[in-house]
C-alpha cells in the first residue's frame, strides 16, 4: 500500500527516522512541486470520473485550445 502523508517541516526529520526504523516500511520524501502535480494530477482524474457521472459537464476543446 502506498500512503501520502503532509507532515509539518519540523516535523518531518523525525518521522522520516521513525518510519524508517520499520523493517516494512520503505519511505522517501518527495518535493514540494511533485507533490502539487500529484494532487493536480488527481483532481483532474476526479474531475473526469464527475464528468463522466453527469455531475459536471465538460469544456469544449475549442475553448481549451483558445485558453493556451
Amino acid at each position: 500500500m502506498k500512503v501520502i502523508l503532509d507532515i509539518k517541516d519540523n516535523k518531518a526529520a523525525f518521522v522520516m527516522e521513525l518510519l524508517n526504523n520499520f523493517s516494512f516500511v520503505k519511505a522517501k520524501p518527495i518535493t514540494k512541486e511533485k507533490a502539487k502535480l500529484m494532487e493536480e494530477i488527481k483532481e483532474a482524474v476526479d474531475n473526469l470520473n464527475m464528468v463522466k457521472q453527469g455531475k459536471m459537464k465538460a469544456k469544449p476543446l475549442n475553448d481549451l485550445l483558445n485558453e493556451l
